[in-house]
This record gives structure tokens, C-alpha cells and sequence, in this order.
């Protein structure tokens, strides 16, 4: 496992304490969660991104979408 230093606002630093303190865990284990969280989240929002850049996906007119579904 790697190690690695960041520097953060003493606000942040502050809340990260509290937060960990909360969880039970340190401060290690909640900056961990909080990097892996993020990075599905930047994985989920990266791979919509290159769907709606797709050419080949069709743009839906949205009153014929609803007039199709609700009739």
C-alpha cells in the first residue's frame, strides 16, 4: 500500500476529525473511503459523459418521447 501527503484547509482537517470521530475510524480510513467513493462516482459520470457524446446514439425529441409513453 502506498502512502501519500496532502495539505488541506484546517476547516477541512476539522470536519475530516470530527467526521472520524463520528464513524469510529481514522482519519486514514475515512480520506480512503472518501477517494474510492469519489472515484466511482467520477467513473460512473465519465462513462455518461461518452454516451451522450456518441454520434451514433439518436437525440429523442422530448414531446414525441412523452406523447409515445403517456399517449
Amino acid at each position: 500500500m502506498s502512502q501519500i501527503t496532502a495539505r488541506l484547509p484546517d476547516a477541512l482537517v476539522d470536519s475530516l476529525d470530527s467526521a472520524a470521530s463520528q464513524l469510529r475510524r481514522t482519519r486514514a480510513e475515512v480520506v480512503r473511503q472518501a477517494i474510492e467513493y469519489y472515484l466511482e462516482d467520477f467513473e460512473d459520470i465519465n462513462q455518461a459523459i461518452q454516451v451522450l457524446r456518441d454520434p451514433a446514439d439518436p437525440v429523442l425529441d422530448w414531446d414525441a418521447v412523452k406523447n409515445e409513453l403517456l399517449g
